[in-house]
């Protein structure tokens, strides 16, 4: 077992881009698995909301896990039976048991995702400086990875259970490769806000003041945190909605503009691409400036980028606003999930599954909230909501921490 942050970086890094992988290749096989089960659109949409409800459920399940096996155990155990229940959907005879093949993947993908992000923000203490973002990063370079590989298997005419037989099989092969490279043991409490040693926000008691029982403790600073970690919860989702505002409208909007079919997936692509940059440029700029700053000046880019695609209705500058837009909130979610994992008193793990709950819940209200305004008023009025979005970010950017003197590494480990 090594404990080589440089290594254990590189693993963690390797889970990220698995997990933006795995499901990321379904996509691109959607409208065979619904021919094959001569599915209507209504059928089909509601098995995959089988995923968000799986993650709903699971995923406040994943700090437990955390602190009882560690987070590398947790990682990468999900990440193997979410690898293996891939395939399950193209293996899916009915509507049943597809729905509950998205139920089992929202589940674990919500484990996963606490567990992996526990253990990038552990080697990050180990270095001492900021990595997260480039870790999201991966993922968003895995997922863009297994949907091309979906559309060319699916071009290539290569049976769906074939393909997601053949991709389950490598994305569990290479999440069991990972563990020999992550940092050993159970996660450690992160320096200064162990909960043995918190008091309510962290004071010690006075002298001759008797502490309350350790358990007693924990369970004050999770009802203490609570609020904040709502807040951290809350600021993921809205900096989701910025990204659904791409995602799922951006080619209604651009088409609306009279763009053609080639230009009007353009605004997702804009948007996702300079979310990726911007993530595999932020570390540094966060290390030196602190999360705060840097959130509240992505917001403010982020706020002008949507005024400039719902200000000129024209093609070229909504795109130009939907990259401003993706850059703006690039460092958002790490940046809460980093304040989640530093926040006193709380047992590993369990402050990122509040926040991850608090932001899934978001994820599916986004949509059709967006949707809804656009059938009484206009799409280009719904979202109106994204800007509105960026600026309660800026409100609230305060629960992200400030600059502040970088911990000294455990190992000193050299930039790869």
């Amino acid at each position: 077992m090594t404990a080589d942050p440089r290594r254990a970086r590189v693993a963690v890094a390797a889970l990220f881009f698995v997990n933006g992988a795995g499901m990321a290749n379904l996509v691109p096989r959607m409208p065979a698995i619904k021919a094959d089960l001569d599915l209507s659109n209504t059928a089909l949409g509601t098995a995959i909301a089988a995923g968000p409800v799986g993650a709903l459920v699971a995923g406040l399940a994943a700090g437990v896990l955390v602190e009882r096996y560690g987070s590398r155990l947790a990682a990468t155990a999900s990440g193997v039976l979410l690898a293996l229940v891939v395939p399950l959907v193209g293996l899916a005879p009915a509507w049943g048991l597809l729905a509950g093949a998205f139920l089992l993947m929202g589940g674990l993908d919500a484990v996963m995702d606490v567990a992996m992000n526990a253990h990038g923000l552990r080697v990050q203490r180990r270095y001492g400086r900021s990595i997260i973002n480039g870790l999201h990063a991966l993922w968003s370079i895995g997922a863009v990875a297994g949907g091309v590989t979906g559309s060319v298997m699916a071009g290539l005419g290569v049976p769906v259970e074939a393909h997601l037989l053949g991709a389950g099989a490598v994305l569990a092969l290479a999440v069991l490769a990972t563990l020999p490279h992550l940092l050993p043991g159970r996660d450690e409490p992160v320096p200064g806000v162990d909960a043995a040693q918190a008091v309510g926000a962290g004071a010690s008691p006075g002298p001759g003041v008797q502490a309350p029982p350790a358990a007693g403790r924990a369970a004050g600073a999770r009802r203490a945190a609570l609020p904040a970690l709502v807040v951290l919860g809350l600021l993921a989702a809205l900096a989701g909605l910025v990204e659904d505002a791409g995602a799922t409208w951006g080619t209604l909007y651009l088409t609306g503009l009279g763009a053609a079919p080639a230009v009007a997936g353009l605004g997702f692509v804009a948007l996702q691409t300079a979310m990726t940059t911007g993530r595999l440029l932020a570390d540094r700029v966060v290390t030196r400036y602190g999360e705060r700053a840097v959130a509240r000046a992505g917001t403010l880019l982020a706020t002008a980028g949507m005024g400039l695609t719902l200000g000129v209705a024209e093609p070229v500058p909504a795109i130009v606003g939907f990259a401003c837009a993706g850059l703006g909130v690039a460092t958002l979610f790490p940046a809460a999930y980093h304040a989640a994992d530093v926040m006193p008193g709380l047992p590993p793990g369990h402050g990122l599954a509040v926040v991850s709950w608090v932001a899934r819940a978001g994820f599916l209200l986004a949509p059709p909230l967006v949707g809804s305004l656009a059938d009484a008023t206009s799409l280009r009025a719904a979202l109106l909501v994204v800007p509105v979005a960026t600026l309660t970010i800026l409100a609230l950017s305060g629960a992200f921490a400030p600059r502040s003197a970088p911990a000294a590494p455990a190992t000193a480990p050299r930039a790869p």
